[in-house]
């Protein structure tokens, strides 16, 4: 349960981060938009920080498919792209991944 809640948090705080950046980047907005982007990375790496797994590779691992959906959630809510089919079963392909990695017996 624990994971389930940390996971989607970082994948926020990740995705808004580098939104931050690319915003101020790529999108011409004010380079105050840094800041935030710095705080809200922070928090992402505090948050992978709290997930019960004895290796951080494979707690980063199974992140990147939380990430991935993350990601294309954020591009459909925020960006107003809406994801195509390719883009869903990309996304459910990785979620499946990272169901094995954090589930599979040890």
């Amino acid at each position: 349960m624990k994971t389930a809640l940390i996971y989607p948090l970082a994948a926020l705080a990740e995705i808004a981060g580098c939104f931050a950046f690319w915003a101020w980047l790529r999108l011409d907005r004010s380079p105050l938009w840094i800041a935030p982007g710095v705080l809200s990375l922070i928090a992402f790496a505090w948050l992978l920080t709290l997930t019960p797994s004895d290796a951080a590779g494979r707690a980063f691992a199974a992140y990147g498919g939380v990430y991935i959906c993350a990601s294309l959630i954020w591009m459909a809510v925020v960006e107003k792209v809406r994801p195509d089919a390719w883009d869903m079963g990309g996304a459910a392909l990785c979620l499946v991944g990272a169901g094995v990695i954090l589930f599979a017996p040890r």
